[in-house]
């Protein structure tokens, strides 16, 4: 091993690839794509899902199903023991405050309230959904929830 070929050939960022830039660059005249046919003029590229003329799967494979998916409400869900670790006693909790707060990140069209956890403190609740375990907690430490009506937030 010569200590002074270790890095020969290696480079940082490979040079791009200088097509069209006459003959003594080994990529001039056709700038490597050959002689007459489709792919040698411009604007030529398989269509994705092309199967070179045999009808693609895509057509083959038959239509089936439908879903209402995009039509669903996206529901932002909070249990119980996040809002007993993040709010004081006898707390007002609205969907903006918890926006405000961090404990929903993300757009929803409805806040549900899950029953996930333990709940020592009371909250005055404002959510369009809650569970039956949530109200069953929210009811036993003394505190009351609200059901806003859909659409509003």
């Amino acid at each position: 091993m010569i200590l002074n070929d270790v890095h020969v050939g290696i480079q940082r960022q490979k040079a791009r690839k200088r097509i069209g830039r006459g003959s003594g660059s080994g990529h001039g005249k056709t700038s490597g794509r050959g002689h007459k046919g489709f792919f040698s003029r411009s604007g030529s590229s398989r269509r994705r899902g092309f199967h070179g003329g045999q009808k693609p799967l895509f057509r083959r494979v038959a239509k089936r199903g439908f879903n209402n998916k995009c039509f669903a409400l996206d529901v932002a869900v909070v249990n119980v023991g996040e809002l007993n670790d993040s709010f004081e006693t006898g707390a007002e909790i609205t969907p903006a405050l918890l926006l405000e707060k961090g404990l929903i990140r993300t757009k929803f069209d409805e806040l549900k309230v899950l029953g996930d956890g333990q709940l020592s403190k009371n909250f005055r609740i404002s959510a369009h959904r809650f569970s039956a375990s949530a109200e069953q907690k929210i009811l036993a430490v003394g505190g009351s929830f609200e059901r806003i009506p859909t659409g509003a937030v």
